[in-house]
Order: C-alpha cells, then structure tokens, then sequence
C-alpha cells in the first residue's frame, strides 16, 4: 500500500519482458510500491532504529470507562503530524505507538470508535513519514494480573477480541505496520512480578503469544501472512533465564519483543540494596562488560538460531551524565547494529521528574526541539547507525571460544545440586571457596541441566554480594562459563577481598560440577570475500524528472540482481532489481530518478549476483537536456567516464501512442511505468503529454491498466498497432 523507502524492489525491463513473453495469457500484473514481500530479517534491518510515543496512547485515567482525554492524561501534548516529521528528520525509521485498550471496551469488548480512530490517525501520521510502525497492547489491567498463571481463559477471549479488531482496521496496511502482541506482560502484585515467573505464568503468555499469531494469520487481509508479528516473554525481560522459557512459533514473520534498560545500575537504578546512591557520571568497564553479557545473550537466543529480535524499549534515564550515556549508546548501537537488532527509544518527555529512574527526556514535545543534552545521545546513536565500518547483522553468530576441558579443572562442587527459586532459600548453592588468587586470569565453568545459573562472588566476611551472567554456554554439553576478567570489572572492591564463589538460578537448575579452568580463547573466524560488484554512478546533473537506466552485459540468457545504493543523510537506502539477460546478453534496468532523492548526487550500482561475469556496464539518465554516460571496465577495477549533453529535443507534434515515458519508443517499459504509475502515482509521474500518448485502450478514459495490458499485445504481436478502438481482442 505504501512504498517502501529503505528497501524497494525493481523488476528490470528485460525480466518483466521475458516473464510477459511465456504467459499463457495476458492479464496485467498488478505492480506494487513495494513490489515483493521484505523477510522478517529485512524487515528489521529496514526498521533501523526507532522512538516510543511513551505515556500517551498508554496513558490511563481513574475510571473504568475513559475517552479521547487519556492521551494527555500523563501531561504530553497530544500527536501531530509536525511531531513525527521530527523524528523522521532525526533520523528515525520506527515508531512504537504504546497503546492501552481496556478503558476503551464495552461490555462486549468492542473498541470506542472514536479511540480507534485517534489510533489510526497517529498510525497514519507515521505511515505518511514511509516509517514503521509498531502497535501493540500495552498497560492492560486484564494481562498484568496477580492471578495471571491461571486466567488463560479470560486473558485469551479479551486479547482475542481486541486484536480481531484492530486486524480488521488496518487489513490494507502493507509490512510497515508490525503488530505486538503484549507489552509486559507478569504477575503484577506479586513477590515475583519482574523476576522468577512460574511455570503456569510462562505457559499463559506462550499460549496467548501463539493465539494472537494464529488469529493474525486467519485474517482476511493482503498482508495477512506476511505481517512481522512481535512476541515477548515474561515481562519482556531481557535477562536470559525468562527469554529462554519463550516458545516462538514455526512462523518466518515473528520475531521476539525484549526490553533492555541495560544495565539496569546505569541506565534506571537510583540506589543499591542498602539505600546507597548508584554513581552515574561515568560508564564504566563493569558496566560495558554487563551491558555486552545482556545483548549477547539475546543474540545467542534468538538470532544465532534465525530468530529476529526487536528491542522494543531501551533508554538510560537522564542523571545529568550526557558524557557517560553518549558512551554507553555508542555500545548499545554498535552491538545490536552488528547482531543485527533494531532498538525503538523509550520517550516520555519527563524532563524534571522527581524519580530520577523516569528521566527519558529526549524530544520536548511542547517545542518539537530536542533537549540538548539528550539530542546529543541521540546523534551518537546516529553515528554508529551511518557508521559504514560497524555492518549490520556482521556478528549474527556471535563469537566463538575454545574452552578448557572442565574435567581438567580444579572443581570446587561435584556433588549434584538441586537450585529452585520458588523455594524460600533454595536457589543458590552454599558458598564455595574460591579466592582471587585461584580465579585470576581464568573461568568459571558451571556443568548444569535447566535454567542457566548465574554465578555471584563475596568477600571473606560475606560481603560485596557480585553477580555475573555466563559470556559463553555450550547447549549441547550443558557448561556455562564465566569469565574472571568479568569478575574483576564488576567487583567493587580490591579482588584481593574475594574468597566465596556461589551459584544461583532464578528457575529450576540442577549443578553438577563447578570448576576453576584457563581462560578461553578466540576462534578466528574466516572473512567472507565480499564479491559484490560496485559502479559508481554521478548523478550531480542528472534531470531529477528523468530516468536512470543501467545497461548490464553478460552471457545471454543468465541471471542477476543488485541495487542502486545511496546515502540519504544518515541512511543507506537502496532499490533492489533482478532480471535476465536478453539473447543479445543484455540486462537493462529502468529507475525512476523521483525515487533517488533529489539531495542525492552521487550513487552507486551493485551487482550482487550474476551467473556470468559482467563484461560491461553502463548508465546514462535519459532526460529533455543531459544525458551523462559511464562505461566500466570489469570487475570495477578502473571507471572511464565521457559526459555528453544534447540538446533539447524539439517539441513533437505527432503523438506516439503507448509512448508512456517519451523517449520515442514503445515497448514494455511503458507498460510497466503505466502500472507503476497506477500505483504510486506520486512517484511515478506521468505527464500530460505523455499520458494522451499512453491511453491507447478505451475512449479517452485516461490511462488503465488496459492499455498497459495492449501496450504488452503489441509487443507479443497479438495486435499490430496503437490505439485499439473497442475492446481488446482475447489473449
């Protein structure tokens, strides 16, 4: 429905020409903006980065039944168009619209019209701005729930209504649209509401996850199969314990929702257990090494296995550090850049909260102006993402260790032990002697089955309780390692004071063997050889109303497929093509230059694949004035470039019917601008002229797909010449 502005698929002439020739008939195909589904992977790289429309839409009121009045119930101005235009100018591609449904429902659970329709119309601001948008269930009474282990029934009918619904009101939005499931959803009022979920509670949200996919997958709708489809698990939790209890459907479009406010001492916590204020003023290597723990987990979950992840919410609350967060957002975004893992910003405009937890103060939404100190946070996160050097999904499989066999070790637990959280005192093993002097310069490595324990150090007095997560655990043998350089950074003290080691889970684990081994090391893993051919491609004087065609040539009869790649301020955009070579070896792909912005003077052409080598490339943008062409030699080793300009063309006074884009010719490509055009008139212009030219079917009814379809007769020689009167004849 809308056309895509990160990735877009063009169909090259040649192929469009080939597909026409060995039809059994002569239906027109119906050209999309987006003219192929993206896959989720795609998707997710195309969603780059993005902002939540925090405590707004999610906002709630007092009473059972609210209206229109609970947007700006938190204190933020309602949204507008202009807002959104600001995020897009900023850079960012997504938007979450965090939305809360249950003081909006009759007794039948059917939506307020009028809430619907302030949805949609915010949904639309950002669908105007060609970004992505993610809506979901949010603050709702009816799944955050003490009782939550046992209401999968009542959960179930009510989440069930409620998406039936918004499915239906948006049934015509294409893939930029991505609906999520639950926000956070836990046993709220509970001793255990953000940590340690029992199994009944896990098995709720995993029933109710697998219900809303398959309703979404029922529905009646275009896009209906091929819509992302965002999931959490418990709470949302990005700690590895409860992201593995998350059972993900055997669906290529559904990627899992996880919230990261991480580390959670940097980026929320005011004070420690025992009341002291937490420093915030830099960012330290304890945190560096827990934030890189936290994101590598959700890697190794869910990516590693083809798994997309979305980071729904992630932030650091504002303490004044604008130094130490533009640090710890250069990691943040350098790692999920390179997992391949887009982030949406947590934002609710809490300039001067009192809660200094609650500080996520980025865009003054009064002013539509960034907050300086947080602006610049934000340009960090910008940075990295235009960072060419830091390549999206480039470390999907993580980093692989030799490790020390744990026989080897000097074990310091060999009895099975039996960890329980639900069990008062049962979730940690007694202390185990394990001083500095042992662990220095090696790991920690853990035999277990069940959940992965976390390991915590103490000092000789039972004091300075330290926890790290495992950097590496080998599934298939059950060991978890540890690493004593992360000990080091997250031990506050002189590592000397360490004498007790411990073993906690927040599940069930049972420990076999706990062992002191060497430290691992770093499997070199081989560079791939990137094979992509690349022409550079000026377009500083290119007529902006023109078109760019690339001419490929190859062994006759093969394939390829590439795109037209360029930087839009911080955004590496590119049009995707494929198609055949022709028998005369011959690859032409035809691209709107109203697609390439006009800001845009310098592109490049990249083949991705081709089955033979390309032996020659060409380009020129035809246009009324200059038409500038470039040979390149093979394998792009040396680029020649020869600049003619002609003169304008004299005005014709004989109309060429079917000539739809004025270059003097029919043939298919003006069949397929005709249906482009249909399409996406805004970027595929025609113009009057040109449009008397290119209504050859019918009396004068302006341009349809009919005469796209006689414009594709003519080329097959199923009718000899242009304007048809009447109808067309059978095919």
């Amino acid at each position: 429905m809308y056309k895509s502005k990160g990735i877009k698929r063009i169909i090259s002439v040649s192929s469009a020409l080939v597909c026409m020739m060995s039809a059994m008939s002569f239906s027109p195909v119906a050209i999309e903006s987006d003219a192929a589904a993206l896959t989720a992977f795609e998707i997710t790289e195309d969603m780059k980065i993005g902002w939540n429309y925090g405590n707004s839409l999610d906002a709630t009121t007092g009473t059972s039944h609210a209206g229109l009045e609970t947007e700006t119930a938190w204190g933020n101005p309602k949204a507008t168009q202009e807002m959104v235009d600001a995020l897009k100018a900023k850079g960012f591609n997504t938007i979450r619209i965090p939305t809360t449904w249950f003081q909006h429902l009759d007794e039948n659970n059917k939506i307020d019209a009028e809430w619907m329709a302030r949805v949609h119309e915010v949904v639309d601001y950002a669908i105007k701005d060609d970004m992505y948008v993610i809506l979901n269930v949010h603050h709702e009474n009816w799944v955050n729930r003490a009782d939550l282990g046992t209401a999968y029934d009542e959960m179930k009918e009510k989440l069930l209504a409620i998406w039936d619904q918004i499915a239906d009101e948006f049934k015509d939005y294409d893939q930029h649209l991505v609906f999520e499931c639950m926000n956070e959803p836990r046993a709220a009022g509970t001793d255990h509401e953000w940590w340690g979920p029992t199994k009944d509670e896990v098995d709720t949200i995993n029933k109710l996850n697998a219900d809303f996919v398959n309703l979404i997958r029922s529905k009646d709708s275009k896009y209906s199969e091929e819509r992302l489809l965002m999931i959490p698990g418990y709470c949302a939790s990005s700690d590895l314990s409860m992201m593995q209890t998350v059972e993900v459907p055997d669906d290529p479009y559904v990627a899992v929702s996880v919230h990261a406010y991480s580390p959670y001492s940097f980026a929320m916590q005011v004070a420690d257990s025992n009341g002291n204020l937490i420093d915030h003023s830099t960012y330290t290597e304890a945190y560096s090494s827990e934030l890189h723990t936290i994101l590598d987990n959700i890697r190794k979950t869910f990516v590693a296995k083809d798994i997309p992840v979305v980071i729904g919410e992630f932030s650091a609350s504002n303490y004044n550090n604008t130094e130490a967060r533009c640090e710890w957002a250069t990691q943040f975004i350098t790692e999920t850049k390179q997992y391949g893992i887009p982030c949406v910003l947590w934002d609710n405009d809490a300039r001067g909260n009192t809660d200094k937890s609650e500080c996520h103060d980025y865009l003054n939404r009064d002013t539509l102006e960034w907050y300086e100190d947080s602006g610049e946070v934000i340009d960090t996160m910008m940075k990295v993402l235009a960072d060419d050097s830091v390549a999206w999904g480039s470390l999907k499989q993580g980093i692989q260790y030799n490790h020390e066999d744990i026989s080897k070790g000097k074990s310091i637990l060999s009895t099975k032990t039996s960890l329980d959280a639900s069990v008062e005192g049962g979730n940690c093993t007694p202390g185990l002697n394990a001083t500095w002097a042992d662990l220095e310069g090696g790991d920690v490595a853990v035999q277990f089955t069940g959940d992965v324990p976390i390991v915590a150090v103490c000092d000789g007095n039972w004091k300075g309780w330290t926890e790290i997560q495992a950097y590496d655990v080998d599934e298939k043998n059950g060991i978890a390692y540890y690493s004593a350089k992360t000990i080091s950074a997250a031990w506050s003290g002189d590592t000397s004071e360490i004498e007790h080691l411990f073993a906690r889970t927040n599940g069930v684990t049972t420990i076999t063997n706990i062992a002191i081994i060497g430290g691992s090391e770093v499997i070199e893993q081989p560079t791939e050889e990137d094979k992509t051919v690349k022409y550079d491609l000026d377009l500083s004087k290119a007529d902006r109303n023109g078109t760019l065609v690339l001419t490929f040539t190859s062994k006759a009869g093969g394939t390829a497929n590439g795109c037209v790649g360029f930087m839009n301020g911080a955004d590496w955009e590119m049009i995707q093509w494929e198609g055949k070579y022709g028998s005369d070896g011959v690859l032409t792909v035809e691209v709107p230059m109203s697609d390439i912005p006009e800001s845009v003077k310098s592109a490049q052409a990249q083949v991705w694949w081709s089955d033979n080598e390309v032996s020659d490339f060409s380009y020129e943008v035809k246009s009324s004035a200059v038409t500038t062409e470039t040979t390149a030699t093979t394998k792009n080793e040396e680029t020649t470039t020869a600049t003619t300009t002609a003169e304008p063309a004299s005005e014709q006074t004989d109309i060429v019917y079917g000539d739809a884009n004025g270059d003097g010719e029919v043939n298919i490509a003006d069949a397929v601008l005709i249906l482009q055009s249909i399409a996406n008139p805004d970027s595929y212009k025609i113009d009057d002229a040109n449009k008397k030219s290119a209504d050859v079917a019918g009396n004068g009814d302006g341009i349809t797909t009919l005469d796209a379809l006689a414009i594709q007769m003519l080329e097959a020689k199923v009718i000899s010449s242009l304007p048809v009167a009447g109808e067309l004849p059978n095919a």
